[in-house]
């Protein structure tokens, strides 16, 4: 048994789930309310009970004017740094400070108001990692409109069936966005969206952006500068909109749906209490600290950790518009960590391995100070032992996985610096946080004993910020999440709880493959696969087996430098799985690969693997970084499936 003495996590948790209302209702002081809830936590409201009913505040008031009131103003918001926005390879850096955001803001929503947009309303944004974009989103939270923005770059058909599920009366977007080495259009894809749709906004606002502007359409598009430009000479400025606790703040579509797409809805009271709870108590932030998170604002990840949790907490958020190598190289992070004296980071395991990939012994790591970094967050996927292992001996910082989902809006699982620090166990996201009883049931929702795989639910009420519904759509809400286990939340994870209450989240229920009737981790598979010394990273999927059902398919990307024969290395790790999980496993094909498909925020596409490898149609999935890269799986599985 580890020894859990040294922190406040056992007594806070525990406090949290036997007086839910008394411990949320306390976290609720640190947000500035117009009116008080009535009830902290009502049962019979929703699907399964509403926090904070009859509140009363604004997400964007608590997220800027309060600070600009209390002595912040002069403080910077936002730094918004783009290795890609400048042709000279240096970084393009803008910064604004709490009044600068403040005013911007201000102007915004005038200018929405002035397009009829209104409390209730839906805006999409389609837009690049831009500043324009957080003034948007915070314009939207200030003047009650309910905002969801769509990941930049994403297909025309996906756009369309968003703008039809949400019905927006206004959409933001730009010229285009950029990635390394090409620049990505997106008025054509707007414009082809919007045709495709049953639905048409009333109207659009543009921002023109270098180095590649876009014609307007003619009564429908209005040029951002311009409306900017006229908004300041009018000296135009909207106040905040009071909304109720339980009102729609956004909608966020999950990646990767077909057909009619699942709007995950964010309420405004729990949103803001648990966000603003979880920046000192999880991340260990105090305000006026710079805040880095690496992800992209079409993510949930983005949404509460680069535009809200920072500025509910004051302090100052990163926004980068770059990539972990290649902009320009391996020490792209290192470089914004020590330029902007940022205490910590939280990414996705993708990233790291992609610089250990490129930099495995850490050599641009020693290039730059990063004396004021603290702690390494990590999230989005599964954070496989050799990598947390790399990060740290390369860092000498905590390296912190945790696990949450775009539904729940924060963290299921983690080790909560703020509260003290728990022992780091590779492999686990560590313990629940306040507020979360997370249960391991078999098929007839009964609780398995620790060590025992099955799936990971969630006790219900959920706590705040998690999702209250999906968008008009109640039934499939209950349908997805809550009717297979009665009495608890799906999260549709597999893994076990170990003796210490540690979570091991080891993939996705569909990633649990049945091997001659075997239940085996594909996880647990990649873990083994990842520690060879010569892997980067890797994928595990189950494929089509006419004698076993299923059998393992292990995917390798090498570390660059490698040059001993593939094929021996592939051997090696068959060996090595085998030896680790026994035959049980039925490892005996390794595929190593050039690189691993993916999508734009770095999740691997394994179902899209899959379907190639058992010969199954498929499509090409709309959050795709490299289309090619498919080409390439399909050639490398020539001859060996």
């Amino acid at each position: 048994m580890t020894n859990l003495n040294s922190s406040r996590y056992h007594e806070v948790h525990a406090q949290s789930l036997a007086d839910p209302e008394g411990f949320w209702g306390e976290a609720a002081r640190d947000i500035d309310w117009i009116e008080p809830a009535t009830k902290v936590f009502d049962p019979s409201m929703g699907l399964y009970g509403r926090w904070f009913v009859g509140g009363v505040l604004n997400t964007c008031y608590n997220a800027l004017d309060r600070h600009v009131a209390g002595g912040r103003a002069d403080q910077v918001a936002l730094i918004h740094d783009s290795p890609l926005a400048n042709s000279s390879g240096r970084s393009s850096v803008t910064k604004f400070t709490y009044a600068q955001m403040l005013h911007e803001v201000q102007m915004l929503g005038a200018v929405m108001q002035d397009h009829g947009v209104g409390k209730g309303d839906r805006v999409i944004l389609y837009m690049p990692m831009v500043p324009e974009a957080m003034i948007a989103m915070l314009a939207c939270a200030r003047i009650g409109a309910v905002h969801s923005v769509v990941f930049g770059g994403f297909a025309a058909k996906e756009l369309a069936t968003r703008i039809e599920d949400a019905k927006p009366k206004l959409i933001f977007s730009a010229s285009c966005g950029l990635e390394p080495g090409r620049i990505v259009q997106y008025k054509p894809l707007l414009d082809e969206a919007i045709n495709l749709s049953g639905v048409k906004p009333d109207a659009c606002i543009i921002l023109q952006r270098p180095p590649h502007g876009c014609g307007l359409v003619a009564g429908r598009d209005h040029d951002w500068a311009e409306l900017r430009s006229k908004a300041i000479a009018a000296k135009k400025a909207a106040a905040c909109v009071p909304v109720l606790a339980t009102d729609p703040l956004y909608i966020l579509y999950t990646s990767g749906t077909t057909g009619k797409p699942k709007g995950v809805v964010r309420d405004n009271g729990g949103h803001a209490v648990a966000l603003k709870w979880s920046m000192y108590n999880l991340y260990g932030i105090t305000p006026g600290e710079v805040f880095w998170c690496g992800s992209d604002i079409g993510w949930v990840v983005g949404h509460s950790y680069i535009i809200y949790a920072p500025l509910f907490h004051g302090a100052t958020s990163i926004m980068y518009e770059g990539k972990p190598i290649g902009t320009p190289d391996a020490g792209a992070f290192w470089r914004v960590i020590a330029e902007h004296k940022a205490v910590a980071l939280f990414t996705a395991p993708t990233a790291f391995r992609a610089i250990r990939k490129e930099d495995p012994d850490g050599s641009f790591i020693r290039k730059y100070d990063l004396s004021k970094f603290r702690t390494l967050f990590l999230a989005g996927e599964r954070a496989d032992p050799p990598t947390v292992d790399w990060a740290e001996k390369q860092l000498k910082v905590p390296v912190i996985d945790h696990w949450w989902q775009t539904e729940t809006g924060w963290c299921i699982a983690g080790n909560p610096v703020g509260l003290g620090q728990l022992p780091v166990k590779h492999g686990s996201p560590t313990v629940p946080m306040p507020g979360y009883k997370v249960e391991v049931v078999d098929e007839a929702a009964k609780p398995l004993p620790a060590g025992t795989m099955g799936s990971i639910v969630i006790k219900l009420p959920m706590p705040p910020a998690c999702l209250p519904t999906l968008w008009e759509q109640d039934e499939r809400c209950k349908e997805a999440y809550f009717n297979e286990f009665p009495g608890y939340y799906k999260t549709s994870d597999a893994g076990y709880l170990d003796e210490d209450g540690y979570v091991y989240v080891m993939g996705r229920t569909d990633d649990i493959i049945n091997v001659a009737g075997h239940r085996l981790s594909t996880g647990g598979m990649e873990e083994i696969l990842a520690s060879h010394p010569d892997v980067a990273e890797c994928a595990v999927l189950g494929i089509k087996d006419t004698i076993k059902g299923e059998v393992p398919c292990g995917f390798l990307v090498l570390k660059a430098g490698v040059e001993r024969p593939v094929a021996e290395i592939e051997k090696e790790v068959v060996a090595l799985v085998r030896e680790k999980l026994g035959p049980v496993a039925a490892f005996k094909l390794a595929i190593a690969v050039g690189r691993l498909p993916k999508t734009r925020s770095g999740k691997i596409l394994r179902g899209t693997i899959k379907k190639i490898a058992d010969g199954e149609d498929w499509a090409m999935p709309a959050t795709i970084e490299d289309p090619k890269v498919l080409d390439e799986i399909g050639t490398a599985l020539k001859g060996r499936v």
